[in-house]
């Protein structure tokens, strides 16, 4: 916590706004809106990234018998919300500068659907760890076919692309409040757009499609999506405190790689040129499969918690039968990458342990 969020949430209770309206909430999505440019984006402060996902999937049209096309390398919530709406995900592995959608291979994909007589209802793009992709290229695609893009940027609140917020950067983004994200409101997230008419029926949808009537009438299937007060006024406290925790994360990946870069056995995504990565989780890739894991397995034994990258979904078996356009990047950097401790709070004392640990591996 970052030390103010007591008061938000005090407010609450003390104005008895506890359900999923209020102040805060509006707060919220005000303060979220001047981080990314309030003159041109409208927020909607939801339950999770992956409600906001779904919702954003629906304003977009896509429903049962669907293709929607999808980063591989990524959290399953990025690909689950297609399954609620009865589409059928289509996975597109990575390229190596950013780890994130191929722009060659999400063509090569559409071009194949479409000699099948088959369009893609929307295309999910992923901003991982923390790294913008490459939303030019991207972009550039979507527009030649009339695909909408839309932009999960669960782990990249404070990252920018050429300047521009990511979350941002495409026709509908998100954001995610769990628990291990940048700021947290214990669960939570957001969806972006620049269609004020799109976030009023996001909220529309997540207050259980409510119609204007005296009496509860329903025209639509509506979901029970909404952020409540209490814990959009938890956001409103981390929102004070969001660049001091971009500074934190990337001190952390700065000290990681300013001591890690003398093993040649060792390597880290850079950022490429107009990329600023919030760096939510320092990743580093190792020479092979063993090397990483005698790197985990050392850390594990000191009681320090490391993970591999994210397993492609398409080597999931909840999607063993999805159709994917893949290189080797994705199933690559599975094998060999690490996501290393990043928390905020970090002490230099806990860097030093980490790293103590690492060194002293035989023949790294």
């Amino acid at each position: 916590m970052g030390g103010s969020e007591q008061k938000f949430v005090n407010q609450a209770f003390e104005t008895n706004w506890i359900a999923p309206l209020g102040p805060n909430v509006n707060g919220f999505e005000n303060d979220i809106e001047s981080y990314v440019g309030a003159d041109k984006h409208h927020v909607a402060a939801l339950s999770s990234g992956t409600a906001s996902i779904h919702i954003a999937l629906e304003l977009l049209g896509v429903s049962k018998g669907d293709e929607v096309l999808c980063q591989s390398f990524t959290f399953s919530a990025s690909a689950n919300p297609i399954l609620y709406l009865g589409a059928t995900p289509v996975f597109i592995d990575s390229e190596k500068d950013t780890w994130n959608m191929s722009p060659e291979l999400l063509e090569i994909a559409i071009k194949d659907r479409l000699e099948k007589n088959i369009k893609p209802k929307a295309i999910v793009a992923v901003h991982l760890y923390g790294m913008p992709y490459k939303a030019k290229e991207i972009n550039e695609i979507a527009r030649k076919y009339d695909i909408p893009v839309v932009e999960d940027s669960a782990e990249a609140l404070g990252s920018t692309y050429f300047n521009q917020s990511c979350g941002t950067l495409s026709d509908i983004g998100i954001f995610s409040f769990n628990g291990n994200k940048i700021i947290t409101t214990s669960g939570g997230g957001a969806l972006v757009t620049t269609d004020v008419k799109l976030k009023e029926k996001a909220v529309f949808l997540s207050t259980q499609a409510r119609d204007d009537a005296p009496h509860y009438e329903h025209s639509n299937v509506g979901y029970n999506y909404r952020m409540s007060n209490v814990l959009a006024g938890i956001g409103r406290g981390q929102m004070e405190v969001l660049d001091d925790r971009v500074a934190a994360r990337r001190s952390v990946y700065n000290f990681y790689k300013e001591n890690l870069s003398k093993f040649n056995s060792i390597s880290f995504l850079e950022e490429p040129e107009g990329c600023f990565s919030n760096r939510w989780i320092t990743c580093i890739k190792t020479k092979s499969f063993e090397q990483r894991e005698q790197i985990r397995l050392a850390l594990l034994k000191e009681d320090i918690e490391s993970r591999p990258l994210w397993k492609p979904m398409h080597m999931q078996p909840v999607f063993k039968e999805s159709l994917s356009f893949t290189n080797g990047t994705s199933e690559h950097l599975f094998d060999v990458g690490l996501c290393l401790p990043s928390g905020s709070n970090l002490s230099q004392n806990d860097l030093n342990r980490i790293l103590n640990v690492i060194t002293n591996i035989p023949k790294l």
